[in-house]
């Protein structure tokens, strides 16, 4: 897995206007291909009288899935530029819809590898991008005496904290970035006198910050 990765904050959609065309550009996350297909097709119906819905979309930490379709413009002027425009953005798991309605007059090539690929690039601006970091998950076991203040101090020292289960002992959901595993081992056999067990256990990505 990648260490992290970029992604759209939020759906959404973003107008721009050139030469009197319209250019609505439709952002959505997709955790796979078929979203981003669902997500384009979805936008199509929305739009049946528009001129063109192009897309372009990214799938995987290492953009391994990359697609885009011009949808009737020139070749090389609609989709590519606006896959271009999410690879440049570092933009992963993300799909991107513009939808044109012509205006009458004709932009030419250069004109739309620039209307669509701006109005990509103006539709990430707006709604933002947040950016994905690898955790570890891991389970963190202790004794009712001591769970509650464990949990808080989790919690005070911003360590994820996703799930907590009370039965014989009380069992806390973590998550933390790799590099920290070894550091924690230590903090936690402090903080509970090595009462507390810890098991890792598989990776997820989680949100990091705002960009």
């Amino acid at each position: 897995m990648q260490e992290q990765y970029r992604t759209v904050a939020r759906a959404g959609v973003h107008e721009t206007e050139v030469n009197r065309s319209r250019f609505l550009c439709a952002l959505a996350p997709a955790a796979t291909e078929q979203e981003a297909q669902e997500f384009v097709a979805r936008v199509r119906r929305e739009h049946p009288t528009a001129t063109h819905n192009c897309f372009a979309y990214v799938i995987g930490a290492d953009a391994s899935v990359q697609k885009a379709s011009d949808d009737g413009e020139p070749g090389g002027t609609a989709g590519v530029p606006m896959l271009q425009m999410l690879m440049r953005r570092d933009a992963r798991y993300v799909v991107a819809v513009v939808t044109r309605y012509y205006g009458g007059v004709k932009l030419g090539a250069g004109g739309l590898i620039r209307a669509y690929g701006g109005a990509v690039g103006e539709a990430l601006d707006t709604l933002g991008m947040i950016t994905r970091r690898r955790f570890r998950l891991a389970t963190v076991t202790v004794d009712h005496q001591r769970a509650g203040k464990l949990e808080n101090d989790l919690r005070a020292t911003g360590t994820t904290v996703h799930e907590v289960r009370y039965a014989e002992s009380v069992t806390i959901g973590i998550a933390l970035p790799d590099a920290e595993v070894e550091e924690f081992r230590s903090w936690l056999a402090d903080a509970t006198a090595g009462s507390a067990t810890f098991e890792p256990g598989g990776e997820t990505y989680g949100d990091v910050r705002s960009g």
